[in-house]
């Protein structure tokens, strides 16, 4: 498995303090897990990307806190800015090799489906990620999803279809639950409906409306300008 690592500080400025952090290129985060004391630490903000980049939310991560121990975390709950996504707060989940854990792993869908290419249809992908249970080494990167098998309208991909490594199980009890299907196009007479229902959506005479309004606003403005 590829070693994924990092070196992080403790970190001493909390609360909006950590706003200053930022601004210094540092990102701050906490260290916890079970039977471990939650500890506030700071990160080069360029060393987290790259490994973030790297690991995601299933890969195990070295995780070193100044002159200590070398833990074996998960990199969870990540806060991004809204406007350039970079990261602005990290947790890092400690975890045992020896006790199994609960993770999403992404889906990765793999071939080409005859009844989108010849007939048409829509690929309809009804879950990203699926939350798996293992050992912490034996978490999967990705799950690989064949839509290939998907011909016609009929058919679709369960959660049973799906073939997992071994030690690796799905948390989901049922294994019925749809992961893709393909549906049929439109025919002329839905279009027109969806069409009908959009223009009942948007009653006639709003834009009119809200024009008029304006009109009068604007009118009003000008003759007080003219009393003036």
């Amino acid at each position: 498995m590829e070693k994924i690592s990092i070196e992080v500080k403790k970190r001493s400025v909390l609360g909006k303090g950590n706003r200053t952090l930022r601004e210094a290129g540092r990102v701050p985060g906490v260290v916890y897990g079970r039977d471990v004391k939650s500890e506030p630490i700071e990160a080069d903000q360029r060393e987290l990307e790259r490994v973030y980049h790297r690991a995601g939310g299933n890969k195990i991560v070295a995780l070193k806190v100044g002159d200590g121990r070398t833990k074996n975390v998960l990199i969870q709950d990540v806060q991004l800015t809204p406007t350039r996504g970079e990261i602005m707060h990290v947790d890092f989940h400690v975890v045992r090799m020896d006790e199994a854990l609960k993770a999403e792993v992404p889906l990765h869908f793999v071939g080409e489906s005859t009844a989108v290419y010849q007939q048409e249809g829509t690929l309809v992908k009804n879950l990203d990620t699926v939350e798996v249970e293992c050992l912490p080494g034996d978490l999967p990167e990705s799950i690989e999803v064949d839509i290939s098998v998907l011909d016609d309208f009929e058919k679709s991909v369960t959660l049973a279809d799906l073939h997992l490594p071994s030690g690796v199980k799905f948390t989901e009890e049922d294994l019925e639950v749809v992961v893709a299907k393909v549906e049929p196009p439109r025919s002329e007479a839905e279009m027109a409906e969806l069409d009908e229902a959009a223009e009942e959506e948007m009653p006639e005479g709003v834009q009119e409306e809200e024009s008029t309004v304006v009109s009068e606003e604007n009118e009003g403005d000008k003759d007080r300008r003219e009393k003036k």
